[in-house]
């Protein structure tokens, strides 16, 4: 897994594609290349014999050949938005570093590194190819030297799936409720919750010594950036299951109140905090200021009914 920071400052997983996949993937892709290769040599050689001679047909020969090495990868990563057809049948895909589609300047400079440095190009390709398997090897992300020049690294999209999470840690237990009200979780980094996941998604797969062992090194590792500590006497998977349980639902709940937000939005209903003007909202507005006078006092309809008197003890606890 890479952790990648978008430009919007959202942390992502993703599954860096392992260097076997991506070897079989660009295999079938040369094998989609050759046969391409060969028709347009016949295609040439048919046409020199025809109509061109010995020159025209080389230089046509040398556009086919680039249009093919080169053209194939980057009309198909472009169009795909980071799939060729080999990539496709093993399900990788090639992105930015930031987590974003791949654009067509940084297919250009893949494919210009596999035609000429690591791949095709014969012999510099006999330096490039070993090292970029030194350079995918070495990256934490996989990243040969095409992949380098053009800041963008492969993905695994169809990985295994995950196991189900037990219903019995889907939710904070009643001992605990009460505490998991005050929980302050922000700092929480997202692959220290993910690795409580995974342990809470595996726990009756491990021995009774080992899901013991693991699970007081996470709840330590959880405990050191949430607060307050739990209850004195909390097992470690309980302790788990709460935070994740109380750390997804405010993640719901800052959710919806912006899909809420959007949908206001969308219906041309003013944001919150905005007043609407006599030809609609106010773009940007604040709250409208008071200009009424000091003693502007609001007309009461005759019928109106009158307003009850508060009581005395409003149900707070009174001080000693």
């Amino acid at each position: 897994m890479a952790e990648v920071v978008t430009g919007e400052a959202v942390v992502l997983d993703l599954a860096v594609a392992r260097f076997p996949s991506r070897i079989i993937a660009q295999l079938l892709d040369i094998c989609v290349q050759l046969p391409a290769i060969a028709f347009v040599e016949i295609v040439v050689l048919r046409s020199a014999a025809q109509h061109l001679n010995g020159a025209s047909a080389a230089a046509v020969l040398i556009l086919g050949v680039v249009a093919v090495i080169i053209g194939y990868p980057v009309a198909f990563e472009t169009l795909s938005r980071g799939k060729t057809l080999g990539k496709l049948a093993m399900g990788l895909r090639v992105v930015s570093d930031d987590g974003g589609p791949e654009r067509f300047r940084q297919a250009l400079i893949r494919a210009l590194s596999a035609a000429f440095i690591e791949i095709w190009g014969f012999p510099i390709n006999l330096i490039g190819m070993p090292a970029g398997l030194i350079t995918s090897m070495a990256s934490a992300k996989g990243k040969r030297l095409g992949d380098v020049f053009a800041g963008t690294f492969v993905i695994q999209e169809r990985a295994p799936a995950r196991p189900d999470l037990i219903p019995a840690f889907t939710f904070v237990a009643p001992p605990l409720l009460g505490w998991a009200q005050h929980l302050e979780l922000s700092r929480l980094p997202d692959h220290v919750a993910a690795n409580a996941s995974s342990y809470l998604r595996r726990y009756y797969q491990l021995r009774p010594a080992a899901r013991a062992q693991i699970g007081w090194q996470l709840a330590t590792e959880v405990a050191a950036y949430v607060s307050p500590p739990p209850p004195g006497g909390t097992p470690p998977e309980a302790y788990l299951a709460a935070v994740l349980a109380v750390r997804r639902d405010r993640e719901q709940a800052r959710l919806a109140q912006r899909q809420a937000a959007q949908a206001r939005l969308v219906a041309g209903a003013p944001p919150a905090g905005s007043w609407a003007g006599p030809d609609g909202p106010v773009a940007g507005g604040t709250a409208m200021p008071d200009t009424k006078p000091a003693d502007w006092t609001e007309p009461v309809p005759a019928d109106a009914p009158s307003a009850p008197a508060p009581p005395e003890d409003y149900g707070f606890a009174k001080p000693f």
